[in-house]
């Protein structure tokens, strides 16, 4: 990082570097967890796939709902979508994680050039879902120091991996949903 930090900035940036780290570990960790194992009677949450595919196709709209009104000048409107996609992030991470420690992961069962293009687009979303983490809290932080500059060069980084990030989740979910053991 450079040495021109806002005090808002290097108050946060240490909390951005440990959460960059520690969510995608503990999403990887949890994803192999069972809550069965441990002994507790949970229903598997074979519901939360197409809620949380929704949040993600909610979350790009937003997205871009939010990148259209700061080209308008408006901030707050901005500010409060932008909020409300990163809301929206959270709900979908905590979703995804209890679906997974409740219910067993489906196989993809496509074959030929669609299966090629489903591991590729997952793949690419796991990568940049892991990418963006920091890019968003980074990016929100400027905007919180006021350093809107900084912001705007960051946002324009981070909002193309964010969106292909909410759109790819949608693509991935309407791929294999086929697949879902109800």
């Amino acid at each position: 990082m450079s040495t021109d930090l806002s005090n808002t900035e290097k108050k946060y940036q240490i909390l951005i570097v440990i959460l960059s780290v520690v969510i995608p570990l503990a999403v990887a960790g949890l994803f192999s967890v069972k809550l069965k194992d441990f002994g507790f009677d949970v229903e598997p949450l074979t519901f939360l796939p197409p809620v949380y595919a929704t949040i993600n196709g909610i979350t790009a709209i937003v997205l871009v709902l939010a990148v259209l009104q700061i080209k308008k000048g408006n901030r707050v409107t901005h500010e409060r979508l932008m909020k409300f996609a990163i809301l929206l992030s959270v709900l979908f991470l905590v979703m995804y994680v209890a679906y997974h420690m409740t219910s067993d992961s489906t196989s993809y069962g496509g074959e030929g050039a669609v299966r090629y293009l489903y591991f590729f687009i997952l793949i690419t979303h796991i990568v940049l879902s892991i990418v963006i983490i920091p890019l968003v809290l980074f990016t929100y932080v400027r905007a919180l120091a006021e350093r809107f500059d900084k912001h705007k060069k960051l946002a324009k980084i981070t909002f193309p991996i964010w969106l292909y990030v909410a759109i790819t989740g949608v693509v991935v979910y309407l791929m294999i949903s086929p697949y879902y053991v109800h």
